[in-house]
Order: C-alpha cells, then sequence, then structure tokens
C-alpha cells in the first residue's frame, strides 16, 4: 500500500469513528445534525370512548406504515396525564422539510385510499383536530 493511500484510508477511518461516536461523547447534541425542519404540532380529541382506538389506530398503522410512506418524520407522540384532557386527547408532533413539503405530504395522505380504509375500519369515526406549525428557534437543541 502507497503512503497517499495509507493516509486516505487512515483519514477515511477517523472520520468514520467521529461520526460512529458522535453522542456519546460530552459536546453538540445530535440534534444540531439534523438541520433545520418545520415542525407541525397535532392535538386530536376523540369522541367518548373512541381514545383507546385512536392510539390503537396510530400504534399500529399510522405511526409505522402510512405516515413515513407519505414523507412524514414521526417525532413524540403523548396523551395527558390529568383528567379531563386524559379521557379523550391525544397529541403528536411531526416533521417535515419546509411547509411546502407538509403540504404536499398531507394533500397525498388524504388521498391514500388505503389510508381512508384504515381509518373506516379503526371505528374512531371523527376527530377535532388542532394543528400548529413551528419552526425551530435559533437555541433549540431540536432543528
Amino acid at each position: 500500500m502507497t503512503k497517499k493511500m495509507a493516509v486516505t484510508v487512515a483519514l477515511a477511518a477517523a472520520f468514520a469513528a467521529g461520526f460512529a461516536l458522535r453522542g456519546l461523547v460530552p459536546g453538540e447534541p445530535v440534534a444540531f445534525a439534523q438541520g433545520n425542519r418545520v415542525f407541525e404540532l397535532r392535538t386530536y380529541t376523540a369522541a367518548d370512548g373512541k381514545l383507546d382506538a385512536l392510539h390503537k389506530r396510530f400504534r399500529e398503522q399510522t405511526v409505522p406504515k402510512f405516515f413515513p410512506r407519505h414523507g412524514m418524520t414521526n417525532v413524540w407522540y403523548g396523551k395527558p396525564m390529568d383528567a379531563p384532557l386524559s379521557q379523550n386527547t391525544m397529541t403528536y408532533m411531526i416533521a417535515f422539510p419546509s411547509r411546502e413539503a407538509a403540504k404536499k405530504s398531507w394533500d397525498s395522505f388524504r388521498a391514500d385510499q388505503e389510508w381512508a380504509q384504515v381509518a373506516k375500519e379503526s371505528g374512531v369515526g371523527q376527530v377535532q383536530i388542532q394543528s400548529i406549525y413551528f419552526e425551530p428557534a435559533d437555541y433549540s437543541p431540536l432543528k
């Protein structure tokens, strides 16, 4: 092996090791490596007795299959701990590369006939949806 090739291999190995170890040592959080995105916080209010079915649909279909299919990045899902919201409310956050990408993803999602069938069969029925879009603040560790 030539000296030039050995140096190239060593530099590549050092770069790969540094990338692999990122997040294991103190310093800048891994979240900074993700770049700027647009986040959407959605709150769903289900009809009485339908919250468990809504969580089941998200757990088994929406999160693992449909959102990724339509370019939505799952970030966080939560359940209120205190009544009365704990009885009928689910909140989650998803991410998109841009606001335009979010619109395209939702349009595609809503037009998905397989999704429409899953939603119908889930027994959840209509939910009230509140949606808020966010951009990360310049000091946010998650971007």
